[in-house]
């Protein structure tokens, strides 16, 4: 039987959704463009199943998470739900194996022998897994990226690799209230990603904006953004 509490969090989350479409529509408009160029990626990291299962119903197909160990529960709990599962977390080697196997996209790639490692682990009755090559723009040390200057050599060796498919870039960038620096920080992915286009790569995928900046990454051309407090609420202390 259904809760009163079950009905006012469904109704919550509901109201949540569509206000983040809503900014969505808005800062694309405004920004010239078509809104449905653009996608929307629950960031479910440190939310129960219950919260992604409300939020699939409301049609949310698309969900990135951080933690491996959270997440594969998450994806047994949800398996068979035509689901699109996107690793936004920090990569290592030791969890390769099942990024590799459970994921489709991963966004976090930002060294070659992980390219290599996820093109031999990614199982051969599977698509290619979908990558984006995470950016770092920042000095700051807690942050992981792979440094622009070391882009093209991080793009061809995963265009050269088979179970692999280079979709764009990624970036998480020094947190700012001013939409002037939150601008500034995607307009140089932006340009990144126009550089690597013109050398021959087919991309078409640039992961920036969060709940807090969507605005200001859809205006410099956010073609996905992820987004985590805007639709669940605070997310708990972070996992390790």
């Amino acid at each position: 039987m259904t809760t009163d509490l079950n009905i006012k969090t469904s109704d919550e989350q509901a109201r949540r959704y569509r206000a983040v479409w809503e900014r969505i529509r808005q800062a694309a408009v405004g920004a010239g463009r078509d809104p449905t160029e653009i996608g929307l990626l629950a960031v479910s990291k440190g939310h129960p199943v219950q919260a992604l299962d409300a939020l699939q119903r409301l049609g949310q197909r698309d969900f990135g998470e951080s933690y491996l160990q959270e997440a594969l529960p998450k994806l047994d709990a949800l398996a068979g739900r035509n689901l699109n599962w996107h690793f936004i977390g920090p990569l290592q080697a030791n969890k390769c194996r099942d990024i590799a196997a459970r994921f489709d996209w991963v966004h976090s790639l930002d060294r070659p022998h992980l390219a290599e490692r996820l093109n031999r682990l990614r199982p051969q009755h599977l698509p290619p897994l979908q990558v984006c090559l995470q950016v770092k723009l920042s000095a700051e040390p807690q942050k992981s990226g792979a440094q622009p200057e070391d882009l093209a050599l991080l793009a061809e060796t995963v265009a050269g690799l088979p179970r692999l498919r280079l979709r764009g870039l990624m970036t998480i960038p020094q947190a700012s209230r001013e939409q002037s620096e939150q601008r500034a920080a995607y307009a140089r992915l932006r340009a990144l990603f126009n550089h690597l286009r013109s050398a021959g790569h087919d991309l078409d995928t640039l992961s920036m904006g969060m709940s807090e900046d969507l605005e200001a990454a859809i205006l410099e051309g956010s073609t996905l953004v992820r987004v985590g407090t805007a639709l669940f609420g605070p997310r708990p202390a972070a996992r390790t």
